[in-house]
């Protein structure tokens, strides 16, 4: 499959989204901040990537956190996973949350998410009266003990 990508700026030379891996599923976001982005404890900031997609129909980007800015900063994405649409045509930006105690500071070029690709299904809603049951049922929250 094929995506295409656009820089907004192309004098801007932050990394284009890559896995770094032979057999990752997300590829990594950079940031395309000019100046330094300093995120301060339980705030969110929105992250410029410099980047347009073209998500295909029928598929949509995630974008996710990644684990390593996770476990040594308490940096995330609090609407994890976000979602490109297909029909977006606005720059990619990272909603990224410090959940830390101390300020966290974004550079340019530095890998702050992962954008995984994923197929779409759209459905269509039939209301009615009666559902199949389940063993489950409504069993909702901790309903098995956990």
């Amino acid at each position: 499959m094929i995506i295409k990508i656009k820089k907004i700026d192309e004098n801007l030379s932050n990394p284009l989204p890559a896995y770094a891996t032979e057999h990752a599923s997300g590829m990594d976001v950079t940031s395309a901040s000019i100046g330094d982005i300093v995120i301060a404890p339980m705030t969110t900031v929105l992250i410029p990537t410099n980047l347009i997609l073209e998500v295909p129909i029928g598929y949509e980007a995630q974008i996710r956190p990644r684990s390593g800015l996770a476990l040594k900063h308490n940096v995330g994405i609090i609407n994890s996973p976000g979602t490109i649409d297909a029909d977006y045509r606005g720059e990619l930006k990272i909603l990224l949350s410090n959940f830390g105690k101390e300020n966290f500071s974004v550079k340019f070029g530095e890998r702050i998410a992962q954008m995984v690709i994923c197929k779409v299904e759209h459905v269509n809603l039939e209301v009615s009266g009666e559902l199949t049951g389940t063993a489950r049922d409504s069993g909702g929250f901790g309903h098995t003990g956990k």
